[in-house]
């Protein structure tokens, strides 16, 4: 059985937005997330995630300062199998996503109990309802030594506590923190 686990980059001050992170998104950072994707059967978005990471990691290579890490990272994640939650999407462009637009709930279900290896999920809004839900296992939060000072915050709109137990961390030369959780609430 698959364990569905929450993955964000956030700042200091609690702002979850990928455009802030360039200074620190280093191949240091690019190898980890690459090694989380080998443990991973399939990556879980939202609309506003899905179209964020749709309009870059699919052409990477064709970025010129893209370095050996980054398309390391782009190569995995576009192999991997991916899924979009979104009622507005017309459809999803990018190679081996699938489009669901109902029955969210029900078809993360039917993923945990399939799946062999791990199911990611980042971005916000979606992740919101997974974990109000107790469908979140795990939880990598990556933060960022920025401060934003606006954006949206990791967890504003939750109301439900959840005890969580450290499991691991990993710090980087860029003064990145990887902190790893399980969701004992579950």
């Amino acid at each position: 059985m698959g364990k569905l686990i929450f993955e964000i980059n956030v700042s200091l001050d609690g702002y979850a937005d990928h455009t802030i992170f360039s200074a620190t998104a280093d191949d240091e950072l690019h190898e980890f997330f690459s090694d989380l994707l080998d443990e991973t059967e399939i990556a879980l978005f939202g609309r506003v995630t899905y179209q964020l990471m749709e309009s870059y990691w699919p052409h990477a290579h064709e970025d010129p300062k893209a370095t050996k890490a980054t398309l390391k990272f782009a190569d995995r994640f576009n192999s991997v199998s991916k899924i979009v939650f979104s009622r507005t999407l017309q459809e999803a462009r990018w190679n081996n996503t699938r489009l669901v637009r109902e029955n969210i709930v029900n078809e993360v279900r039917k993923l945990k109990k399939q799946s062999r290896k791990d199911i990611s999920v980042g971005g916000i809004s979606v992740s919101h309802e997974f974990i109000r839900l107790g469908l979140v296992d795990e939880y990598w939060i990556v933060l960022h030594p920025v401060l934003a000072g606006k954006g949206r915050r990791l967890f504003d709109g939750l109301n439900d506590r959840a005890n969580l137990t450290l499991l691991g961390s990993k710090t980087f030369r860029s003064g990145v923190v990887a902190l790893h959780y399980l969701n004992k609430s579950n």
